[in-house]
């Protein structure tokens, strides 16, 4: 007994040593991407690794920066940190020539100060260099979301996605919008409030949520599942075409997590999340990317068989990329019953959500293996996308590296998802900000992979 006792321990000290090799490994990916951009796309969006550039995709506001904040203080990365929180404040939201999208603005620029602000007012207050910096993660979100809530001036509420800034914050009358554009605020817009005592902010992507929570029956032709696309004047549904992609998921997403940041206020969404899934438990053609969010809502809902379901989107997930080539595909697969699946789009664009349901499967489950499949996910990804100073998007991931087609690009949800996911399912089991099995724990990850504090009265 003894001796098998001293085995264990010698395992669990060896796993051990893997997972600290593997975290500086993490790291030093995390400090190349980050020092190319630094040196080469400062205060723009993203780095252009092969040409050592920059894109300004995200408005020019530095979306790399903010986008890189919460990943670098759960790393422990002080420098980039300081550099960040510097920069922040001298951002001028106001100030851009190119049309501003209300969705991708939520969950990169507010969701990533907001995430900052809660993160060194909690677990990780010692990175803090100044009261002042934290409080400019605040104030600089008031800032941003003053200027969004135009997005809101609409007869219905329901808020229009593209708008304008120059030479003032006005709709740019685009008629309808998705149902992920539209469920994907509530978490952001509504922690602004908790944290201002504004409650305008939580209040405007309530009410436009509103309409997808209590859909007319012929918006929902099947339990749960509504309709992708709302009329923004009036707020009706366009038609009732509905499923599970890019127009649509983070609706879905954000039920079960609302319940999680607080589940007095946003009881309901727990039943519009559990009533949904009736339908997709038996679906067997969803893409692998929804595994994570089927094993959150089986371990806050204590339903193991949404949590059995995801592992196994997960373990799908895992067979299309140990057969390709070099990296991931994207989530484009069709599924054919004799032989199994093919790529339609073989494209990988630095997308994080292999490892992020790997990460979930590790957190329900414990298994190793599900760390041993993000790890050879995440050394894949390295491989084939690092270019440059950086990484970057492959356009076909069935070419070998000799012939592989880079896209000289490096999405800022590079630095807030990928290497995030890919550093906790590393991290401590004891550490504040992971997914807990059986309770709420502290954070609630945003649709970007910030972590948001969950809301204690």
């Amino acid at each position: 007994m003894q001796q098998r006792g001293k085995l264990l321990t010698l395992a669990a000290f060896a796993l051990r040593v893997v997972a600290t090799d593997r975290i500086e490994a993490v790291r030093a990916v995390f400090r190349r991407s980050w020092d190319g951009y630094r040196q080469y796309a400062w205060g723009h969006d993203s780095l252009r690794p092969l040409t050592n550039g920059y894109y300004d995709d995200r408005n020019g506001w530095g979306a790399s920066a903010v986008d890189a904040l919460s990943t670098a203080i759960i790393m422990g990365e002080e420098e980039a940190v300081q550099q960040i929180l510097e920069y922040i404040p001298t951002i001028d939201f106001a100030t851009t020539s190119t049309e501003v999208s209300l969705f991708e603005t939520t969950i990169r620029y507010l969701g990533g100060m907001l995430s900052g602000y809660d993160l060194l007012r909690g677990p990780y207050k010692d990175m803090a260099p100044s009261e002042e910096a934290i409080e400019s993660l605040l104030s600089q979100s008031v800032r941003l979301a003053d200027l969004l809530k135009v997005a809101f001036n609409t007869e219905s509420g329901v808020p229009d996605n593209d708008l304008l800034f120059d030479p003032e914050p006005r709709r740019k009358g685009t008629p309808d919008n998705w149902i992920a554009t539209i469920g994907t605020l509530v978490l952001e817009w509504e922690r602004l409030s908790d944290l201002t005592g504004n409650i305008e902010y939580g209040e405007l992507a309530k009410g436009a949520e509103s309409y997808l929570l209590r859909p007319p029956p012929e918006a929902e032709p099947f339990p749960g599942m509504i309709g992708s696309r709302l009329w923004v004047e009036n707020g009706t549904f366009v038609d009732s075409m509905g499923g599970w992609n890019g127009g649509t998921d983070s609706f879905y997403e954000y039920l079960i997590k609302m319940y999680i940041y607080d589940p007095v206020r946003f009881e309901s969404y727990k039943y519009r999340h559990v009533f949904r899934e009736t339908l997709y438990f038996y679906s067997s053609h969803l893409a692998c990317f929804n595994g994570g969010n089927f094993i959150l809502g089986g371990l806050v809902l204590d339903e193991p068989r949404y949590v059995d379901f995801g592992l196994e989107l997960t373990a799908g997930c895992h067979e299309s990329y140990i057969q390709t080539v070099t990296a991931p595909p994207e989530s484009q697969i069709e599924f054919y019953d004799e032989a199994g699946f093919w790529i339609i789009n073989a494209q990988y664009s630095l997308r994080p959500e292999v490892i992020e349901s790997c990460y979930y499967a590790y957190r329900a489950t414990g298994n190793i293996m599900y760390r041993e499949w993000a790890w050879d996910a995440f050394v894949k990804i390295n491989a084939t996308s690092s270019a440059g100073s950086g990484v970057s998007s492959v356009l076909d991931v069935q070419r070998t590296n000799g012939t592989l087609v880079f896209w000289d690009f490096q999405d800022s949800f590079w630095f807030s998802e990928v290497l995030k996911y890919m550093y906790l399912i590393l991290l401590d089991e004891d550490s504040e900000v992971h997914v807990k099995k059986g309770e709420r724990g502290t954070f609630v990850y945003n649709t970007e992979a910030h972590p948001i504090r969950i809301f204690e009265s």
